[in-house]
């Protein structure tokens, strides 16, 4: 699979389009999700052109992985979801439902989300 320059998260990454940002680093940004499935649905992404997961840790660098892993534990941190609990789900390729092509990580909280 090839990356795609047009879909929407690259999009924001590159400033063609408008989202809020709530947390970034060096290597990824962190905004609310448009159609949240939970109190607290935050999506996170790195700035890299990364499809899924195993194309992010086959290609991206240490310092990349470390710093996106990073801002997550720092989102768990200031939204004090340490005790309460969250969810993090990362969709890959067509079977897994992946509706962007760029790799991205659903941070859910704020409820009992239920069993999987």
């Amino acid at each position: 699979m090839i990356y795609d320059d047009n879909n929407i998260f690259a999009k924001i990454i590159n400033k063609k389009l408008f989202s809020e940002i709530i947390m970034e680093s060096e290597h990824a940004i962190a905004f609310n999700d448009i159609a949240p499935k939970a109190p607290i649905h935050i999506l996170i992404i790195p700035k890299g052109k990364y499809i899924k997961y195993d194309d992010f840790l086959n290609k991206a660098s240490k310092k990349e992985v470390y710093d996106f892993f990073l801002l997550i534990n720092r989102l768990v941190k200031t939204y004090n979801l340490e005790d309460t609990g969250y969810r993090l789900i990362s969709n890959a390729g067509n079977d897994g439902n992946q509706e962007v092509p760029h790799l991205h990580f659903h941070l859910l909280a704020g409820q009992n989300l239920g069993k999987m």
